[in-house]
């Protein structure tokens, strides 16, 4: 039996980005770290939103790369919170890959959580207001 083509997710993609020859290994993948970085930019977004101010990252709870990223791939980083404590905001990021562009397909290449702290103007931990 054959499984379905994965699709990207009908939901807008928090961030979208082109990973360019600087990006890579020797190895001639992106950099994990490109990625890292990009999953910590695309998680605090919806963090960001929710605390209404500044957050900053706490905690990478999980991060598991499933499939590499190459140049010319066509990025696709979607977030939606998962947990909201007292001054913490905890975000699942989900990336997506379009590649071969002649003969599209869409794979899941990474899979994230990761907790962000609501701060103030100097840094400090903050409380939530309520939603």
């Amino acid at each position: 039996m054959q499984s379905e083509p994965l699709q990207l997710p009908e939901r807008q993609p928090t961030l979208r980005v082109v990973p360019m020859p600087a990006d890579l290994n020797q190895n001639g993948d992106v950099f994990g770290g490109w990625v890292m970085a990009q999953v910590d930019v695309a998680g605090a977004i919806p963090a960001m939103r929710r605390a209404r101010g500044r957050v900053a990252t706490v905690s990478v709870n999980s991060f598991q790369f499933r499939q590499a990223i190459s140049v010319g791939d066509i990025v696709s980083l979607y977030s939606e919170i998962v947990r909201v404590g007292r001054t913490s905001i905890t975000v699942r990021v989900e990336v997506f890959a379009e590649r071969h562009h002649d003969r599209p397909i869409v794979v899941r290449v990474t899979q994230a959580e990761l907790t962000y702290v609501a701060i103030d103007e100097s840094g400090a931990k903050r409380e939530l207001s309520a939603e």
